[in-house]
C-alpha cells in the first residue's frame, strides 16, 4: 500500500478487519485519500472487543475512535477525518455488488461480504481507484481474482529486510599492533581504525594477518573496547556472535537487547544463562512467550485445566532452564538455588498474556518468540518498563506463526530497525547453529 499526495487520482481504500486488528490507527495513514469500512468489519470487531490480547485492545481503540469522529451524525455518508489534510470516511452498508463473491466462492462468509462491499464501491465510483487493504494474503488473492485491486497495509513495514541491522561487522586487515594494544589496554580510540560512524554497542570481529579480537563500540566512553569470551552460568559461548550476545545481556548500560536467529543458535539459552548470572541485581526473572496455538486455534480446545493447556507451549523454555541447571551436580548449591528460585517465584516461566498489566520494575524480562508479536505489542511491553529493568527479545523473523505478520511487519523486525541508534540498545544476529551437527544439517539442507 502506497499513498502519495502528488497522485492526481484520488483513491478509496477499503479496510479489512485484519488491518484494524494490526493497527487501530491505520485509518489515519492514507494521506488525503478516502477510507471506507464495510459494515461486516464493524460486526467482526464487535466479536473482538472483549479480552486482554493485543487484537482486543486494537478493536476497542478503533471502536472508540470511530464513535468519537462520528459525533451525533450517521456514518453512511462521507465525512472528514480529523485534520485538514486527511481524506473522508464512511461505512459501507451495501454489500450487494453485481459481481457476487459469495456466489463465485460458494460461501456466505464475512470475507466475501467485505469483497462485495469493495466491489460495490468500485461500481458506484468508476472515476476513482478502489483498493482493498488487507493483511490477509488469501483475501488479497481473492480480490485480485475478482479484478479488484488489493494491497497489504505497509505503514511501518521494513522496506528492505535483507539489509536489516545485524549488530556486528567484520573488519579485515587490522594492524596487529592495534590488536595487541586491545588485548593489553582493553580499548583503543575509534580514530585508530577505519570504521565509519559505529552505532552504539555495535560489535566487531577484528582480523589481522597474525591475530584477531572481538570488540564493541562503547557509546559512553566513545571507544572501541575489547569483548572477552567467558563462561556464564557454566555456559561457554561457542562462536563470536554468542560471545557478543552474552556481553550485551550482561552489560549494565544496555537496557534492551534483541537476539535474532534460526532455531538452535542459542538465543533462549544465552538469554536465560545471562539473566540467571545477574539474578542478584533484579527482584525477579521473567521468561515469557506469546502463545500461538497450532492452526491458530484457541487453546480452549485443548483438554485439561489452564496449566495443562499452556504447558506444551512453555516446554521449550523449561528445557533450556533444565539444561542450565544440569551444568551443576545435584549436590551443588547452584542446582538447588534454581529450584528454590522457581518455588519462590523469583524465576518465572509464563505465557506473555499473563504478564500484561503487571509492573516490570526491578525485573529482567525475557520475551521468547518475539517475531510473533506486533509492533504495538512490543511497544506496550517496553513502555511498561520501570526502574532497573532489562528486557531481552529473541526470535527468528523468518519463522512466524501469527496470521497477518511477516518478516517485514512483525514487532521484532521493527524493533531492530528503529532502535539501532540508541545507546540503551544492543542487537546481535546469531547465524551459526550450535545445537548439534544433525540440527545444523537440517537447517542447511532441508
Amino acid at each position: 500500500m502506497a499513498t502519495s499526495k502528488k497522485d492526481p487520482q484520488k483513491k478509496i481504500f477499503v479496510l479489512d478487519t485484519s488491518v484494524i486488528l494490526y493497527n487501530h490507527n491505520a485509518i489515519n495513514n492514507f494521506d488525503d485519500n478516502d477510507v471506507a469500512i464495510p459494515i461486516t468489519v464493524l460486526e467482526e470487531l464487535d466479536n473482538f472487543k472483549k479480552g486482554n490480547d493485543s487484537k482486543n485492545f486494537e478493536a476497542r481503540e478503533f471502536i472508540r475512535f470511530i464513535d468519537k469522529i462520528s459525533g451525533k451524525t450517521t456514518m453512511t455518508q462521507w465525512r472528514r477525518l480529523n485534520g485538514p489534510e486527511k481524506g473522508r470516511f464512511r461505512v459501507i452498508m451495501n454489500e450487494n455488488s453485481r459481481k457476487d463473491a459469495r456466489a463465485v466462492f460458494g460461501d456466505d462468509k464475512p470475507d466475501h461480504r467485505i469483497l462485495n462491499a469493495a466491489l460495490k464501491l468500485k461500481e458506484d465510483h468508476p472515476d476513482k481507484k478502489v483498493i482493498l487493504v488487507s493483511k490477509d494474503i488469501n483475501l488479497r488473492l481473492k480480490a485480485k481474482s475478482l479484478d479488484l485491486q488489493a494491497e497489504d497495509f505497509e505503514t511501518g513495514k521494513i522496506k528492505n529486510i535483507d539489509t536489516l541491522y545485524t549488530g556486528k561487522s567484520v573488519v579485515n586487515d587490522v594492524d596487529n599492533v592495534l590488536i595487541d594494544n586491545l588485548y593489553n589496554e582493553g580499548f583503543f580510540e575509534t580514530e585508530a581504525i577505519n570504521i565509519e560512524e559505529p552505532l552504539p554497542n555495535q560489535y566487531f570481529i577484528l582480523k589481522g594477518d597474525k591475530a584477531s579480537a572481538l570488540a564493541f563500540y562503547n557509546p559512553i566512553t566513545k571507544r572501541i573496547e575489547r569483548v572477552k569470551k567467558e563462561p556464564v552460568s557454566r555456559i561457554l559461548p561457542r562462536n563470536a556472535e554468542q560471545v557478543f550476545a552474552l556481553h550485551a545481556i550482561l552489560n549494565p548500560d544496555v537496557k534492551l537487547v534483541t537476539l535474532q536467529g534460526v532455531a538452535g543458535t542459542g538465543k533462549t539459552l544465552l538469554s536465560l544463562a545471562g539473566a540467571w548470572e545477574q539474578r542478584r541485581q533484579y527482584k525477579q526473572i521473567y521468561l515469557a512467550r506469546p502463545i500461538v496455538p497450532l492452526s491458530n486455534k484457541d487453546i480452549g480446545y485443548l483438554p485439561g485445566d489452564v496449566s495443562s493447556k499452556i504447558n506444551p507451549y512453555m516446554e521449550p523454555l523449561w528445557d533450556n532452564l533444565k539444561y542450565i541447571q544440569n551444568q551443576f551436580g545435584e549436590q551443588d548449591k547452584e542446582f538447588h538455588r534454581i529450584t528454590e528460585a522457581i518455588e519462590k517465584e523469583k524465576l518465572m516461566i509464563t505465557p506473555l498474556t499473563y504478564i500484561r498489566g503487571r509492573s516490570i520494575s526491578n525485573v529482567i524480562f525475557i520475551v521468547d518468540e518475539a517475531q510473533n508479536l506486533t509492533p504495538h505489542e512490543v511497544k506496550t511491553i517496553i513502555t511498561r518498563a520501570g526502574e532497573n529493568t532489562k528486557i531481552i527479545f529473541s526470535g527468528d523473523i523468518y519463522q512466524i506463526d501469527t496470521p497477518y505478520l511477516d518478516s517485514q511487519s512483525n514487532g521484532l523486525s521493527v524493533l531492530i530497525d528503529r532502535l539501532k541508534q540508541s545507546p540503551l540498545y544492543a542487537h546481535i544476529l546469531l547465524e551459526k547453529g550450535e545445537r548439534s551437527e544433525l540440527a545444523n544439517l537440517a537447517n542447511d539442507m532441508l
